[in-house]
C-alpha cells in the first residue's frame, strides 16, 4: 500500500489504546475458542472450491453445494469435505472435479465408497491442498509483478463504484473511471445476494442496484482492469464483496481471480443482514485466513453503524469495532497493511463544529492504526439531493482525508440519494478529489492541534468511551453484546437469524489442510514484518 502520513499531534492517551487492544484480545480469544470445534457448510464448500471443483448440475446448483448437501444429508460433514473427496479421488483414481460430477450425476455415493483411516490419509490431503493452492500463488505473484512494473496511485487511493447491473456495462464504466483517475474500482453486487446460500454461476447481466458476484464476473472485470492498468500506466485495484452466507467462498474466488480488496466485516452481516452470529463469525475467520494468504486488503464496514445510529453520540462504537476487526484480522494472520478499517464522514452538516469532530475521528483512527490503510467513507446519511451542497460536503470530506492521511478514499457522489452514479457523476467526484488533494497535499504535515482544544478533547473522549465499551464486551462476551444491541442500535439473538442450520460440529477426524497451510504462511509473513 502507499506510504501513510503519520502525525502524532492529537496527544492520544496510549495507555487507553493498550487497554482497548487488551480487551479486544479477550473478546477475540473467546470467539476463537467457540470457532475451533466448528465448521459451516460455507467453509466446506470453500474447501471444495479451493480443490478446483467448479460448475453446476442439471438444475443449475453449484457442484460444491451438491457435495456438501450430499454429505450433510448423510451425517458425514463432521469429518469435513476434504476427507470424503480425497478418499474418493484415491479410490476411483479421479480428480476432485470428476468425483463431484459423479456425485451430481448419481454415479457416486460418498457414504458407500470404501474408506481409508482418516489419520492415514492426512498426508495425502495435505498434498492435494498444497498443489491446489498453486493457483492462488500464481495469482498473488502476478499482482506483485504488475505493481512492480506499473506502480500504484498515490495515497489516498481514489475508490469508485460501478453498479449498472450488467457486468459488461460495468466494464465500460470501470475502464472510463480508471482513465479519469480512479485507482480502485468496486463492482456492486445485486441487492439480496448476501442471503443466498450459494454463489450464482457464470457471467450475469441483471440485478438490482448491481449484478451478481460470480467467479466469471470476477474474471471478466479483472481482465478489463488489467487492460486499463496497462493503458493508464498504474495498477488498478478491483474490489468485490466477501460477506453474507457465502463469505469464505467469495474469498476463495477472489484469491483465484486476483481481486485486490474485499469488503469483509466481522459484524456487518449479523447487524444489517440478520445472518446468524455463530455462522458469521466462523465464516469470517476462514475468509480472513484466505484473504491473508492471497495478499488481499480487507475493507471493514464500521461506517454502516453511523447510518442507523447517531454519528456523534455513537462514534466510539466505530472505534471499538475497529479494534475488534483488527484483532480478528490479526488472529487470522492478516498483516496490519491488509486491514482497511472503515469509518465515515457522517456528522450532520448543521452541527456547529461538526467538521472539527470529523477531523478528530479521522486523525484519531490514523494515529491508533498507523500501519493500516483505513477506508474512509463519504457522507451519505445527510445527502439531500441538493447536488451543489452535496458537492461541497464531498469537498470537505476530501479535505479531511488528505489532512489526516487516510489510505482508501471512497469518493462521494453529488447525486447520492438520487440514483446510482452516472459516468459524469464519477468524473466530477474524481475532479473534486484531485483538486482538493493536490491543493492541500501537505496540509497534515503543517498542522499541530491545540493542546486541550476541541479536537484533542473529542478524540480522547471517543477513545475513553470505546475502552469502556470494549471492556464491558470483554466481560459479557461478544454474543451477549450483540444480543443487547451494543452496535448500530441493532439487537440480534444468538440462535436467531439466517444460516444457523449450516453450523456443524467437527468430529475427531476433521481435517482442513488449507487452513493449516495458509495460517502457517500468514503468520510467517507477520513474524517477518513484526507489528501489533
Amino acid at each position: 500500500m502507499p506510504k501513510q502520513i503519520i502525525n502524532e499531534s492529537l496527544n492520544i492517551n496510549k495507555e487507553m489504546v493498550d487497554r482497548a487492544r487488551e480487551a479486544a484480545k479477550v473478546i477475540a480469544k473467546e470467539i476463537g475458542e467457540f470457532i475451533e470445534p466448528r465448521t459451516t457448510v460455507a467453509v466446506e464448500r470453500t474447501v471444495g472450491r479451493l480443490l478446483g471443483i467448479d460448475g453446476i448440475d442439471s438444475e443449475q446448483v453449484p457442484l460444491v453445494n451438491v457435495i456438501v448437501d450430499h454429505l450433510k444429508d448423510k451425517g458425514l460433514l463432521g469429518s469435513g469435505l476434504m476427507y470424503w473427496i480425497v478418499n474418493a479421488c484415491e479410490h476411483y483414481n479421479m480428480t476432485p472435479q470428476q468425483v463431484a460430477q459423479g456425485v451430481a450425476d448419481g454415479e457416486i455415493d460418498l457414504s458407500k465408497t470404501p474408506t481409508v483411516d482418516p489419520q492415514r490419509l492426512k498426508d495425502t490431503m495435505y498434498d492435494y491442498a498444497r498443489e491446489s493452492l498453486e493457483r492462488v500463488d500464481k495469482s498473488r505473484n502476478k499482482r506483485g509483478d504488475m505493481i512492480c512494473k506499473l506502480g500504484e496511485g498515490p495515497s489516498p487511493q481514489l475508490y469508485v463504484i460501478v453498479a449498472t447491473g450488467n457486468i459488461y456495462e460495468d466494464v465500460t464504466q470501470a475502464k472510463t473511471a480508471a482513465r479519469n483517475g480512479a485507482d480502485i474500482v468496486a463492482v456492486i453486487r445485486t441487492t439480496g445476494q448476501s442471503l443466498l446460500d450459494y454463489v450464482p454461476y457464470g457471467a450475469t447481466t441483471e440485478g438490482f442496484g448491481g449484478t451478481y458476484a460470480t467467479q466469471e464476473n470476477f474474471r471478466i472485470m479483472r481482465e478489463a482492469l488489467d487492460e486499463a492498468s496497462e493503458e493508464v500506466g498504474r495498477y488498478i485495484h478491483l474490489v468485490n464483496y466477501c460477506s453474507g452466507l457465502c463469505m469464505p467462498e467469495m474469498a476463495a474466488m477472489g484469491a483465484v481471480e486476483r481481486l485486490d480488496m474485499m469488503l469483509n466485516d466481522a459484524l456487518y452481516g449479523i447487524l444489517f443482514r440478520d445472518i446468524n452470529m455463530q455462522r458469521t463469525l466462523i465464516d469470517q475467520n476462514f475468509s480472513r485466513i484466505i484473504n491473508g494468504y492471497a495478499n488481499i486488503v480487507i475493507n471493514t464496514g464500521e461506517d454502516n453503524y453511523l447510518t442507523t445510529a447517531d454519528p456523534f453520540e455513537e462514534a466510539h462504537t466505530v472505534l471499538a469495532s475497529q479494534f475488534i476487526n483488527e484483532r480478528f484480522g490479526l488472529d487470522a494472520g492478516l498483516l496490519e497493511e491488509q486491514l482497511g478499517l472503515g469509518h465515515a464522514f457522517e456528522m450532520d452538516p448543521k452541527m456547529e463544529n461538526g467538521m472539527l469532530y470529523e477531523i478528530a475521528q479521522a486523525q484519531m483512527s490514523r494515529q491508533i492504526f498507523p500501519n493500516s490503510p483505513l477506508k474512509y467513507m463519504p457522507p451519505t446519511k445527510h445527502m439531500t439531493g441538493n447536488v451543489f451542497k452535496g458537492h461541497l460536503q464531498n469537498g470537505l470530506f476530501n479535505l479531511t482525508s488528505i489532512m489526516t492521511g487516510q489510505g482508501i478514499q471512497l469518493l462521494g457522489m453529488l447525486t447520492e440519494a438520487i440514483h446510482t452514479p452516472y459516468m459524469q457523476d464519477r468524473y466530477l467526484a474524481l475532479e473534486n478529489a484531485e483538486y482538493v488533494m493536490n491543493n492541500a497535499k501537505d496540509l497534515g504535515a503543517e498542522i499541530t492541534f491545540k493542546k486541550d482544544g476541541k479536537i484533542q478533547k473529542r478524540a480522547n473522549q471517543v477513545l475513553k468511551n470505546a475502552v469502556t465499551l470494549l471492556e464491558d464486551i470483554a466481560d459479557i462476551g461478544l454474543f451477549s453484546a450483540l444480543e443487547r444491541g451494543y452496535f448500530a442500535d441493532v439487537k440480534r439473538p444468538v440462535n436467531g437469524g439466517k444460516g444457523l442450520e449450516g453450523v456443524i460440529l467437527k468430529n475427531e477426524n476433521y481435517y482442513n489442510p488449507f487452513s493449516d497451510i495458509m495460517k502457517k504462511v500468514n503468520f510467517e509473513k507477520r513474524q517477518q514484518k513484526g507489528g501489533v
